[in-house]
């Protein structure tokens, strides 16, 4: 036999391979593949590798591969191409697959579809048919991962326009952000129509882009309301006119009356408040206003900006200068002020100023106050009057006692009917300061929470008994005799103590962290602190010169450190955070306790700087109850202890000598008795403003509430 016989039968032997494997040897696919498009197949089995999906999808694709090379209508170059669309159509699935609810599933289907794409192509067909007709999660697989075998095929741009239409119809909410990228399907100013009444903000975005997308809107003059929003885009006064955007189309108001009340604070908050009022009526008809959320968004932004800032922000002037900018408001206005700036309006704002000039303007009815307001956010009302013991007062104003009665048992019915967990939180924050003022209100709001529990259950609500559970719990566990342990009830951690084991590390130690800051006051702070700790309980340990250390020498070991204050202008304040930061990281001192001793303007700097392992932070700045959403992003668990308004030396001092002392003796700290005596110590104008955890009951709502849903999900699942 000769060379050259022995390559031929060589090259022929080579070409022979087994494409792939099957499920069992019995699939097995053997094919013949030349050897110039040996390494084509190998890298789809690579692909086909990473894929990995079920046995039958595996062998679908051996079978592709087998078909593509049997089928004598496809030319060498064309199954190349093909055999590449299969490599890029898995290899877009592997990157995708976490996107897809049953990724198999759309594995397989993709295949089927691809498998029909291939035989429609290679005999000239359109395969619009095929792609049109699956999901759209298996169609976007192949028209993206393998383009580059269908790309020519005539059917491929409306297939592809096609997907962009189911695409839209999926998820409406991103249409306009699908025809930005895809900007001349045939299609794009019916979408534009259908869905901009829903999304009108964006409309009113994207409007304004000089791209494709944004010319096409501002091309349709067709319809009244895109062709309004359009003007409202190109007008410098866009944004003060939008949120009156469904009254505009209507008729109602006119762009002319907008200008005009825009040039005057309290007409355009007027205007405000009187479209919040008819949106509110209209949408209990049924008849939702367009630009709905963002009429509330803008009304939130004056009350806050106009008038909320600028009365806290006089806080030390005379009531008569300090409240003058509210004298012109009507009653309803001066209630969606409160409601509006709920954690950030100070309490001497509300019941020095709001509040009283609300009610002596409104005849002292607060049945009629409500009314005028059509109830809107009486919930939240509710809540903030707890808070700031006016609650009394407010369902006293009721010349029907059943009436103030009826008012604070539909205060807590039917929440499961809310969209979102906004009264259920309302009415898990209120309970705490009820329970305090109005005893025997607060025995009443935990049986109409228990009859809602047994109205849920029996209708079979999950929401509905989700949320009862958790108030029903959180309420009796306010009872120190009834022990409720709500670590275990709701899986979270105790609301009204921090138990000193908590705050314990593995050698019974409880180490806690004190951030002070440079300025002249922080240099004061901390000097008042280290004359906080007598001799004869505490020893103080002055060798770093970047923080000082505090132990306790008797009972309990308790370990302080706190930082030095330097010129904060040179950095050295930052220097000495980070450093001793450091060191507690390199010595695993874990702290579990966090005090801010700096102004409103250091708290980020403690927050980005305090331990996630803080089970007790004590934000002693101005304004701190405005940070307990970062606190809990950084330390899920805390109890957070924070100011309303001005934080004060003569409030702070007592609160930690008295916190400092109860883990010095192993104490937990019982939040209800702890504040009491607390406030005997520190019992000075500006304590009220000082909000214990436990009338935080809000943020335990919601994380009980989140954690329910998960466990119901994962048990169906």
């Amino acid at each position: 036999m000769n060379l050259k016989t022995i390559h031929t039968l060589l090259l022929a032997f080579i070409s022979i391979i087994t494409v792939a494997q099957g499920k069992a040897a019995s699939d097995t696919v053997v094919c013949k593949v030349p050897l110039n498009r040996q390494i084509f197949h190998d890298e789809v089995d690579a692909a086909q590798k990473s894929a990995a999906g079920s046995a039958e999808v595996q062998s679908a694709v051996d079978n592709l591969q087998c078909e593509i090379e049997r089928d004598t209508l496809i030319s060498g170059q064309d199954k190349v191409r093909y055999l590449r669309g299969i490599q890029g159509l898995l290899g877009l699935y592997v990157s995708d697959k976490r996107t897809f609810r049953s990724a198999d599933a759309v594995l397989k289907e993709s295949i089927a579809i691809y498998s029909s794409s291939v035989r429609a192509d290679a005999r000239k067909r359109t395969i619009e048919t095929f792609i049109n007709a699956g999901s759209y999660e298996a169609g976007s697989l192949v028209t993206r991962g393998a383009r580059i075998a269908l790309e020519k095929n005539s059917g491929f741009k409306k297939s592809s326009d096609h997907l962009v239409l189911k695409y839209c119809s999926l998820y409406p909410d991103q249409t306009f952000q699908t025809l930005k990228a895809n900007p001349d399907v045939p299609f794009a100013d019916s979408l534009i129509k259908a869905v901009a009444r829903t999304y009108p903000s964006q409309l009113y975005t994207y409007a304004q882009a000089n791209n494709k997308l944004g010319y096409r809107i501002r091309n349709i003059v067709t319809d009244p309301f895109i062709k309004t929003v359009v003007q409202m885009s190109r007008s410098k006064s866009g944004q003060m006119y939008f949120p009156f955007l469904d009254n505009v189309v209507k008729g109602k108001t006119t762009l002319a009356e907008l200008d005009a009340a825009e040039k005057d604070s309290v007409k355009y908050f007027r205007l405000l408040v009187n479209t919040r009022i008819d949106y509110v009526q209209r949408a209990r008809d049924k008849d939702t206003a367009i630009a709905y959320a963002e009429l509330e968004t803008k009304l939130i932004q004056k009350a806050s900006d106009v008038f909320v800032t600028t009365i806290n922000g006089l806080h030390e002037r005379p009531d008569a200068v300090r409240f003058k900018i509210l004298q012109s408001l009507t009653p309803q206005e001066l209630y969606y002020l409160a409601v509006s700036t709920d954690g950030l309006i100070y309490t001497s704002s509300y019941t020095n100023g709001v509040y009283p000039l609300m009610m002596k303007k409104i005849n002292n009815r607060g049945d009629s106050l409500l009314q005028l307001v059509k109830y809107d956010h009486y919930r939240k009302f509710i809540s903030q009057a707890a808070a700031y013991n006016t609650l009394r007062n407010f369902l006293g104003s009721y010349p029907d006692g059943a009436a103030a009665d009826e008012l604070m048992k539909r205060f807590v019915t039917r929440l499961e009917e809310s969209s979102g967990l906004e009264d259920g939180v309302d009415v898990a924050d209120s309970y705490a300061s009820i329970a305090e003022s109005l005893p025997e209100r607060a025995k009443e709001m935990l049986k109409n929470v228990q009859a809602n529990l047994e109205r849920t259950e029996a209708s079979g609500d999950r929401r509905g008994v989700a949320i009862y559970t958790i108030l029903d719990k959180l309420f009796r566990s306010a009872d120190s005799t009834s022990n409720i342990d709500l670590t275990k009830e709701l899986n979270i951690p105790p609301v009204y103590k921090v138990p000193f084991s908590a705050l314990t590390n593995d050698k019974g130690e409880v180490i806690v962290q004190v951030f002070f800051f440079g300025d002249e006051d922080g240099k004061t702070d901390f000097r008042i602190f280290q004359s906080m700790f007598p001799k004869t309980n505490w020893s103080i340990d002055r060798s770093n010169k970047q923080w000082m250390i505090i132990r306790s020498v008797k009972e309990k070991p308790v370990v302080i450190y706190a930082n030095v204050p330097f010129d904060e202008e040179t950095g050295e304040d930052d220097r000495a955070q980070s450093a001793l930061r450091d060191y507690l990281q390199e010595k695993n001192l874990l702290p579990t306790v966090t005090i801010n001793r700096g102004h409103s303007y250091h708290a980020n700097t403690t927050i980005a700087y305090m331990a996630p392992t803080s089970r007790l932070v004590f934000m002693g700045s101005c304004g701190g109850f405005n940070l307990i959403n970062a606190i809990l992003k950084k330390s899920g668990d805390a109890h957070i202890v924070a100011s309303k308004q001005i934080g004060k030396r003569d409030i702070n001092k007592p609160f930690i000598q008295l916190l400092t002392e109860k883990l010095r003796l192993g104490q937990d700290i019982d939040w209800i008795p702890f504040w009491k005596e607390f406030r005997k110590n520190a019992n000075v104008d500006g304590f009220d403003d000082y909000i214990p955890p436990h009338k935080n009951l809000g943020v335990i709502f919601i994380k009980a509430y989140n954690r329910s849903m998960e466990t119901a999900s994962s048990n169906r699942s």
